[in-house]
């Protein structure tokens, strides 16, 4: 009885989150800027991920610069900074693959890892971004994206632990600090992020 219990549970559960959403942010295959299928948590198991949706035209596009000067800073410690370029407000994005990776390319070299274009809200929203938005998937770290340039941080386990609007700059204490954090942190240790720790750094990300 137990165990007819337990499955009844786990199909329950598997059916809340819905679709085509996936078990974990990182348990899916998304396109590169070149077309390639590019399996996350393949890719970068055992990283430290930060995922922007991002333009090429926007007023905040001062904040590729800081992106850049994250991952210099980071990334030989482990960090990775997922850029999706999105079309989904005020169509600031509406260049070709070919225009955008030109775009990145010319003004940062290579500094970041360029996807595919992708939506990020409504029915067309990406199954990566159905689980970041999701409150059942993602807590209250889950809701809808705002605007370009939200940031979602993940640790070496895969677990989404900070949210930061699109107003919070690459470069800022809190955003820095929840960074330095997950880079530290053992993801061997299941207790290493509490709940009180993704609350504090949910709550600076909404500053």
């Amino acid at each position: 009885m137990r165990s007819y219990y337990a499955l009844f549970l786990l199909l329950v559960c598997s059916l809340s989150v819905g679709g085509d959403t996936p078990a974990s942010p990182l348990d899916v295959t998304i396109k590169s800027l070149e077309g390639n299928d590019i399996d996350l948590a393949k890719t970068y198991e055992g990283k430290v991920c930060m995922i922007v949706n991002v333009p090429s035209k926007c007023s905040l596009t001062e904040q590729h610069e800081q992106l850049a000067e994250l991952h210099e800073r980071y990334h030989a410690r482990g960090l990775e900074i997922l850029v999706f370029p999105c079309n989904d407000f005020g169509a600031d994005e509406p260049g070709t693959n070919e225009e955008i990776k030109m775009f990145f390319h010319t003004n940062f070299g290579e500094e970041f890892e360029l996807f595919d274009r992708i939506s990020v809200q409504g029915e067309h929203a990406s199954p990566l971004y159905k689980y970041l938005t999701s409150t059942e998937s993602n807590g209250t770290l889950g809701g809808e994206i705002e605007r370009n340039f939200t940031k979602f941080l993940v640790d070496r386990g895969g677990n989404v632990v900070a949210r930061f609007k699109p107003g919070v700059k690459s470069d800022t204490p809190e955003l820095v600090t929840a960074i330095e954090d997950a880079l530290a942190a053992d993801p061997s240790v299941e207790d290493e992020w509490s709940d009180s720790t993704i609350n504090t750094l949910s709550g600076q990300a909404v500053l």
